[in-house]
């Protein structure tokens, strides 16, 4: 991407969507040994494209520096595995998938996906370019390339004679940063009659939930249902299906195949999807431009907790440690003073600190022990799984705090 042009179309960047002051990398942990030390941090101002209408950041830090060496492990949420696990059978019965096919992930991060496929006994390949997730992949028995996909990979690979009959991208594409490269790519892995499937988290939902804390450095751009009908379109695919699904607060799961492949048909899914972004405005600059203001109104709410929470006397501390809650706490403020120290179910988190506020990541064993008033939920999209997982904070008297679309407190 060149500096101020949009990554789609390349036109001039002019129009602020959110702008969400500096944050460092909200994926970059801080080691104990160097909690004294300097941090990064970099604009996250987001724009909008006045001609194609894209959503995106800057790209101030590479994909390298941000993937290379990956917190974030999937397998460490129950309900994604379980999520993962019903997308598997759905499309292997759809599709008619057997072991003649074979399957590709890209960002397959520590095949928490692929495993799924092996009782059916279907090849399987995954992609990703983060050297420790990917060893993670390759002992539970998965292949697993570790490169950035694009052109380059997916040429490589089809002169292998390795294109792919189901070509998966879920949670990958709003981290990319050369979208034109990536899409060229999946055109030219997919096989003659292959589909495309992927899912991203919805602009709609985005702007409709208040849910900015979604956007951070390693989220590149954030798509309406137009906007990737449009980029998958202009490289010779088409979405002929597009399910929404609740994950990361409301996705969308979007199933492509090659333009001149007709064996499956458009359905009325996609024109009725496409239909209602029309009609709530995502065709109209201005409509993007409210959003800034209902942000400042999220951070005004949950600062007013915090306050009058440390007024009467109760403790407040984290549940989670993801990308999500750094962006939230870095633009609302929230350090130490508020916050005592976050817990994480990964031990690849615990025993490290939040980038920016510098809070100290534990095991959840920790609030046992210190007994909070209060459990803010930074993962708000898996709230019910973790309030069933530490209901017990309850048997003294603490509570649920929820911070998005609103702050929410939750006996």
């Amino acid at each position: 991407m060149t500096r101020s042009n949009c990554r789609f179309c390349l036109s001039s960047l002019e129009h602020t969507f959110v702008d969400l002051g500096l944050s460092p990398l909200a994926n970059s942990y801080v080691k104990s040994d160097q909690v004294n030390h300097a941090e990064m941090f970099y604009p996250l101002h987001v724009y909008v494209c006045g001609k194609c209408l894209l959503v995106q950041l800057e790209e101030w830090s590479s994909p390298s520096e941000i993937f290379t060496d990956y917190a974030y492990f999937s397998s460490f949420s129950t309900s994604w595995l379980d999520h993962a696990r019903r997308y598997v059978e759905m499309v292997v019965d759809r599709f008619r998938l057997n072991s003649r096919h074979l399957v590709v992930e890209v960002a397959s991060n520590d095949g928490y996906l692929l495993q799924y496929f092996q009782p059916y006994n279907i090849p399987v390949l995954g992609i990703d370019p983060a050297v420790n997730v990917a060893e993670a992949a390759k002992a539970k028995g998965i292949p697993t390339l570790v490169e950035f996909f694009g052109e380059q990979t997916a040429q490589k690979l089809a002169k292998k004679g390795r294109k792919a009959d189901l070509l998966i991208g879920n949670n990958v594409l709003a981290h990319v940063p050369k979208l034109n490269d990536f899409v060229r790519g999946l055109k030219i892995l997919l096989n003659d009659r292959g589909i495309v499937s992927m899912e991203f988290p919805h602009l709609m939902r985005l702007m409709e939930d208040n849910q900015f804390d979604t956007i951070y450095h390693e989220h590149f751009s954030y798509f309406s249902f137009m906007v990737v009908e449009r980029l998958f379109s202009t490289h010779g695919l088409t979405i002929f299906d597009v399910e929404e699904i609740p994950t990361h607060g409301g996705s969308l799961r979007i199933f492509a195949r090659h333009a001149e492949d007709s064996s499956n048909p458009v359905t009325d899914r996609v024109m009725e999807l496409r239909t209602r972004e029309i009609r709530k405005g995502y065709l109209a600059l201005d409509h993007y431009l409210t959003f800034a203001n209902k942000v400042i109104d999220v951070k005004a709410k949950l600062l007013s907790f915090f306050v009058e929470a440390r007024r009467a006397g109760k403790t407040v501390v984290g549940y989670g440690a993801p990308a999500k809650g750094n962006t939230l706490l870095n633009y609302c403020g929230i350090r130490t003073d508020f916050l005592s120290y976050t817990v994480d179910r990964s031990p690849h988190k615990q025993g490290h600190f939040l980038p920016g506020t510098r809070i100290p990541i534990r095991s959840p064993d920790e609030i046992t022990k210190t007994k909070p008033d209060y459990l803010l939920i930074l993962p708000w999209n898996l709230k019910e799984e973790i309030m069933g997982q530490m209901a017990h904070i309850r048997n003294w008297g603490g509570r649920f705090v929820v911070p998005i679309p609103e702050v929410q407190v939750y006996s």
